[in-house]
């Protein structure tokens, strides 16, 4: 996602995670920041490399997971789609035209198309009409346009099982248990092409001898009816992901009513618990946030830092939900995401210093977290770890 279209999904998000919905504002138009924590008990969180290490090499390639792991990440994420062919290759979309340069290869150039994924139009070029084969001739791209463009065109696209060697190489390597993280991209949307994603994953860790309940695996989904059935057909390790908002999809499909939020209550954790390990909720779920400054005629947050549009940077937040406490209580784990090095990706209260982001949501107890920035994350936790 690149920085111009942050905009509505902080705007959206921000609103729903305001406790109480409203601004400390001083006589300047200008937001008190909320008052710092009490540090909580040091624990060890799991460092996730979210994509691999997209802050530096193109995500979900080989090199990428590799760079992640040494810088120190506990787990690599491969988000998982299907081939033509019934192959699962790690693409944060089913939707590749942001992520390769598929676009400048003439060879493809009938492919493109638009097809409904979860209820929305998107146009591009999809991983479900192309082969395996064809796929490896394709090569990854930096998606963000604000980050190192260089190593475009470069590296090919991995399997899930290139994903699982890899991880099981390094693990001897560098001396420590590396896991892997995948995610089942838009289940609904690959069982309904006839490509259902849990059976081929299943299928890839039981040959790696992963399908264990201690096994270095954690499956993760947006959806929730597919992880509650993966629930009756693997001991691993589940994680229910919290989107930013709207609703999970199943929930769209099947007429259940209700958002996201409704997953983070005392009862939504209660049946989360059910079928799930760990709640993974998009990190501004965790915190309260209050515009830095306000228009004092219209009340209206002010774009503080310049930039012609509405980020994170315009914004204080504390983190002091009482979502991460509800969960520890019903004995599940609590991972969140996105945690990124750029400014504008920042709350104000941090000054541009991604580490007093870690560090503050470590103080408050979260177990673990997906970054794109490895090495500042491994170092943020050494940091708070005091070591």
């Amino acid at each position: 996602m690149v920085k111009a279209n942050l905009t509505a999904v902080i705007l959206l998000a921000l609103a729903a995670t305001s406790t109480n919905g409203q601004k400390a504002v001083c006589n300047d138009g200008a937001a008190t920041p909320t008052t710092a924590p009490t540090p909580g008990p040091k624990h060890r969180p799991t460092i996730v490399g979210h994509r691999g290490a997209p802050g530096y090499l193109p995500e979900h390639t080989i090199e990428s997971y590799t760079l992640a792991i040494e810088m120190g990440v506990d787990f690599i994420e491969p988000d998982l789609v299907s081939t033509k062919d019934g192959v699962l290759v790690a693409r944060h979309e089913p939707n590749i035209v942001a992520t390769t340069d598929v676009a400048d290869r003439p060879e493809f150039a009938s492919r493109q198309r638009t097809m409904l994924v979860d209820g929305r139009n998107e146009s591009g070029f999809f991983v479900s009409d192309f082969t395996l084969a064809e796929i490896k001739t394709i090569r990854a791209k930096q998606a963000m346009s604000d980050r190192d463009q260089s190593y475009n065109g470069k590296y090919q696209i991995p399997t899930l099982a290139e994903v699982i060697t890899l991880a099981k190489a390094k693990s001897k390597d560098v001396g420590r248990t590396i896991g892997i993280y995948p995610e089942t991209k838009h289940s609904i949307y690959h069982r309904d092409l006839g490509l259902p994603l849990e059976e081929k994953l299943l299928e890839a860790l039981k040959s790696a001898g992963w399908n264990t309940a201690d096994a270095p695996v954690i499956i993760q989904s947006f959806e929730q009816a597919n992880l509650k059935e993966l629930r009756k057909q693997t001991p691993v390790k589940l994680a229910q992901l919290v989107d930013s908002f709207g609703a999970p999809y199943d929930w769209t499909v099947s007429g259940r009513n209700g958002t996201v939020l409704d997953l983070l209550s005392k009862s939504g954790l209660d049946e989360v618990k059910t079928y799930a390990d760990i709640i993974a909720p998009y990190k501004r779920h965790l915190v309260q946030t209050r515009p830095v400054k306000t228009d004092p005629a219209t009340g209206a947050t002010v774009d503080v830092d310049g930039d012609k549009m509405l980020t994170d940077a315009d914004y204080y937040t504390s983190v002091n939900s009482t979502i991460i406490a509800d969960a520890h209580a019903r004995g599940l784990l609590v991972h969140s995401w996105t945690f990124r090095d750029e400014y504008y990706r920042l709350a104000a209260n941090y000054s541009s210093d991604p580490t007093l982001e870690y560090i503050d949501f470590f103080h408050q107890g979260l177990d673990g977290l997906f970054s794109d920035n490895a090495k500042t994350a491994v170092a943020a936790r050494a940091t708070y770890l005091g070591n």
